[in-house]
């Protein structure tokens, strides 16, 4: 009987089931933080989300889900992907460099008490670290879901979330699985707090 080796796209999902588990162990913080949102969102306040390139998606996924909905029907809450907005990131990169693209959104649109989101594979983007400096210093609650740990965005955040994994494919993946379980937890606060 001969043993063969997994494909490299086999191995993929090997990779990415052992990240699962481990991701599992310190999943309960996702709950934390969609009850959280709930909050915050349900009393008025905002979720600005950040990140570059496929974190960027997975920033915009978050917001999209709560702008819109995840699974079934309420009210919309606030929710904004800085990246978004392509006439504001190219206008401040322009005038002020590529790390001041979210801090000057942050500073602009952040008030006491919201809640910045940033997604960083690396977590070491400049951007994202002076978007947190700007959110911490404006009154905001900074979470990070970054790659493994340590990291200097995890050390910048008020909590982070941090993937252990070795692919950045497998990071952004159990970013969109931590992604879904805030939005589950989230969508099961709001019902409590309307009583339903």
């Amino acid at each position: 009987m001969s043993t063969h080796a997994p494909s490299p796209v086999a191995a993929h999902c090997d990779e990415l089931l052992d990240a699962l588990g481990r991701f599992r162990e310190r999943s309960a913080l996702t709950e934390r933080w969609g009850e959280q949102l709930a909050k915050v969102l349900g009393g008025g306040g905002r979720l600005l989300a950040a990140g570059n390139g496929g974190s960027a998606a997975q920033a915009q996924h978050l917001t999209a889900e709560l702008v819109g909905r995840y699974r079934d029907d309420r009210p919309p809450f606030s929710a904004i992907a800085l990246h978004a907005d392509t006439s504001s990131t190219t206008a401040i990169a322009n005038d002020y460099g590529v790390d001041e693209v979210f801090a000057r959104q942050v500073r602009a649109h952040g008030r006491p008490g919201d809640v910045l989101m940033l997604l960083s594979t690396s977590g070491a983007s400049a951007n994202l670290l002076s978007a947190a400096d700007a959110a911490r210093g404006a009154g905001l609650s900074v979470w990070a879901l970054t790659g493994a740990a340590p990291n200097p965005l995890m050390a910048g955040s008020d909590e982070a979330l941090c993937v252990p994994a070795a692919s950045t494919a497998t990071v952004q993946e159990l970013h969109l699985v931590a992604v879904h379980m805030i939005c589950q937890a989230f969508d099961a606060a709001v019902e409590r707090m309307n009583g339903r």
